[in-house]
């Protein structure tokens, strides 16, 4: 099967420039987009038909948590994976009722942690990419 494709989404491109080197760790995964609003991750989404979205909470526009609302009620296959700095206990309202399929604190994403949160969450897919190609331990 082909890529695992990720569409990056954060109003920081610092932070974009990090997850696109986190998701080129991780053997199979490509990005294969990056949105800096809510709105653009919409949109961008529609364009590019992902099978994971990375979402910052606090975006320009409409929020992370309206933006996961709005793509999985049109392509309800998508997982979205919500990154934040928050704490998981002061997440705002309708984080953990939106569809997104974990949370994880922008300082604890790593190739292992995204990874294990996606298996953790939803059943293995079929672009579920094999072990190997990443030593995660060394992350």
């Amino acid at each position: 099967m082909g890529s695992v494709e990720v569409l990056i989404v954060d109003d920081q491109a610092p932070f974009r420039a990090v997850a696109r080197r986190l998701v080129a760790l991780v053997a199979g995964w490509r990005v294969a987009g990056e949105a800096e609003s809510g709105e653009d991750a919409v949109a961008l989404a529609v364009q590019t038909r992902p099978h994971v979205i990375v979402m910052d909470i606090n975006l320009p526009g409409i929020s992370g948590v309206e933006a996961t609302r709005r793509i999985l009620a049109d392509q309800p296959g998508i997982t979205v994976v919500l990154v934040s700095t928050y704490a998981a206990e002061d997440l705002p309202p309708g984080a953990s009722d939106c569809g997104a399929a974990g949370y994880i604190r922008k300082e604890d994403l790593t190739p292992a942690r995204l990874r294990a949160s996606l298996a953790a969450m939803r059943p293995p897919m079929p672009w579920t990419p094999a072990p190997g190609g990443v030593d995660d331990e060394q992350r």
